[in-house]
């Protein structure tokens, strides 16, 4: 195993370094601010002009779609392996991936786009998806299933003519509450009687399509994640185009399976960045605070926490890391056990070292002083996106049964 990142990549984690200090670090007030204020003025989704201006920066410097490996349309993209450091230094921050074109759904939809859809798919969403001039949305989970398991949606897609037909109640739907969003790539099922894993499609779904209704956002943990979002939607009698279906009928879980695989790689990173800057801000607050007359950071409880927090980062880090490697070297499939083990391990890693970290800053943690409750709250949403700890659980438990069976 050979986890040596390339001359390129270090190159680009030198220039990402730098951008962070440089341009994301000094503007985190600056963009909960902006946001607050256009709260006020009665839209807290309008996009902000501080992430606007900084994409072209980004842009002119290299660092701009670099997830998508084996794309003509985005030469600039990076293997899994090369990738995967990038994403930790852009997680550390929540808004900052969309900076760089990088943020969630909208990679995981381009990727699904670039691998399974048509040349005129490619033209009319993937281009300006690639430009950074429009968003886009993920429409899988539902409210009134367990949509653990993905082969239970209850949206229907039907066949009538020329057209699908969409019924369904969907919700969680991330940024889906940006008006910029004009796409949904929506799981449902075309035929209730087929096998199990073959019942279900993905389709695309034009945002101002007649039917389609946001009832609300969601918070997380009371927070709205203005202007990015989760939404609750109601498709009703929905019309698309048969063209619209990717793959064809029967092939939706099949997409899924090989959507989430990278995505959850740049979850596993995104929360390791995390992870590095709650223990980063945590050692500076323990060695700047006194108590009892010395420092808190000389006190053992805390060099026994400071030390933990190392080793389940790095360990963490390393299993992500050769799980990006078997990816770009043998595949998805032949990587399915270690992307179940880090899907569990990094976020849990993530959460303990935030509640140290938020336990080391007193009440100050739990303000929006720093950054440490907002984390903490979108980290623990992680535990459930993309498969719960649970299944993965499973998963990983069948897979080494099999070993000896």
């Amino acid at each position: 195993m050979n986890f040596d990142y390339s001359d390129r990549c270090k190159v680009l984690q030198a220039k990402l370094l730098a951008f962070m200090d440089e341009h994301i670090y000094p503007n985190e007030k600056a963009f909960k601010e902006e946001v607050d204020r256009n709260g006020a003025s009665g839209n807290r989704w309008v996009p902000t002009e501080l992430v606007e201006r900084l994409k072209p920066l980004a842009r002119q410097q290299g660092l701009w779609n670099l997830f998508l490996p084996r794309s003509a349309r985005a030469p600039e993209g990076l293997s899994n392996l090369d990738y995967a450091p990038l994403c930790e230094i852009m997680g550390r921050v929540a808004w900052a991936p969309e900076v760089f074109n990088c943020s969630a759904p909208d990679t995981g939809n381009m990727e699904t786009i670039e691998r399974y859809g048509l040349e005129e798919h490619k033209q009319r969403w993937l281009e300006p998806l690639l430009r950074g001039e429009i968003r886009s949305a993920f429409a899988m989970t539902e409210p009134d299933v367990a949509s653990s398991d993905a082969t239970n949606v209850a949206t229907r897609i039907e066949a009538k003519g020329d057209e699908y037909l969409i019924n369904g109640h969907k919700w969680w739907i991330s940024g889906a509450g940006d008006p910029r969003c004009k796409l949904f790539i929506v799981m449902g099922k075309t035929d209730p009687n087929a096998v199990r894993h073959r019942q279900q499609s993905m389709i695309l779904v034009p945002s101002d399509t007649p039917g389609i209704t946001i009832k609300r956002p969601l918070p997380v943990f009371g927070y709205d994640d203005a202007p990015h979002g989760h939404c609750e939607i109601l498709f009703e009698n929905v019309r698309v185009p048969a063209s619209n279906i990717l793959l064809g009928e029967g092939r939706g879980f099949e997409i899924a399976q090989g959507r989430l695989g990278p995505g959850r790689i740049h979850h596993c990173m995104r929360a390791i960045g995390v992870a590095e800057r709650a223990l980063a801000l945590m050692c500076r607050r323990l060695d700047s605070r006194v108590a009892f007359g010395r420092k808190i950071s000389e006190q053992g409880v805390w060099r026994e926490r400071i030390a933990e927090s190392r080793i389940r980062i790095d360990t963490a880090r390393l299993l992500t890391l050769k799980t990006a490697w078997l990816m770009d070297t043998v595949g998805n499939k032949q990587a399915q056990s270690e992307i179940a083990m880090i899907k569990v391990l990094a976020p849990n890693v993530a959460q303990q070292v935030l509640d140290w970290a938020i336990q080391a800053h007193g009440a100050a943690g739990v303000s929006d002083d720093f950054p440490l409750a907002y984390q903490w709250a979108g980290n623990r949403t992680l535990r459930l996106a993309d498969g719960p700890d649970e299944v993965h659980r499973n998963a990983i438990a069948k897979l080494e049964l099999a070993r000896y069976s």
